[in-house]
């Protein structure tokens, strides 16, 4: 089974959120990339996950979500806007706090779930890792999560290392 294949059978995506999705953002020329759990997939061996978590450019992000308002099921958060439909597990996550909009711009083309979309740098995919783990407003079980993605990515780019927090590395390796 393919890798989109066997994705869109474990999140059960029915209506076809992930084409609909992509498919507007490139319909409308709408600049992302994909960070997070799948973006880290991209540069490791992969984790299934249900989320998709994305930055788009930030002078274009007022155009999408008035874009996705008419097809989407949309919800804000004070760091999100979640894209959802009925019927999916699918779970679109894309991130509004400004320390992510630089990533846009130095992201390249790789396979995530099957796909060739842009991905966050590496060192950017880190960055945001990092934010997460050190932001003790989110669930203990995210942060962990966090965590994890953080040690997959320094065992897979050793280099990378001396740019994670010693106090994140201690949680890594105790």
């Amino acid at each position: 089974m393919q890798a989109l294949q066997f994705w869109r059978t474990v999140v059960a995506d029915r209506p076809g959120l992930l084409d609909a999705f992509i498919g507007c953002l490139e319909t409308h020329g709408i600049r992302y990339c994909v960070i997070g759990g799948q973006g880290v997939n991209a540069y490791v061996e992969p984790l299934v996950s249900l989320d998709l978590d994305v930055v788009v450019a930030a002078e274009q992000m007022e155009d999408l979500e008035r874009l996705l308002g008419t097809t989407f099921d949309l919800q804000r958060f004070p760091h999100s806007l979640n894209v959802s439909l009925s019927g999916t597990d699918l779970r679109i996550q894309i991130q509004t706090d400004p320390r992510y909009a630089p990533f846009v711009a130095r992201a390249t083309g790789r396979e995530v779930l099957g796909l060739t979309l842009p991905v966050a740098d590496i060192d950017d995919l880190l960055q945001g890792k990092i934010w997460a783990v050190e932001d003790a407003t989110r669930r203990p079980s995210k942060r962990q999560k966090d965590l994890a993605d953080i040690g997959r990515l320094i065992e897979a780019y050793p280099g990378l290392r001396g740019r994670v927090p010693p106090e994140i590395l201690n949680r890594l390796y105790s």
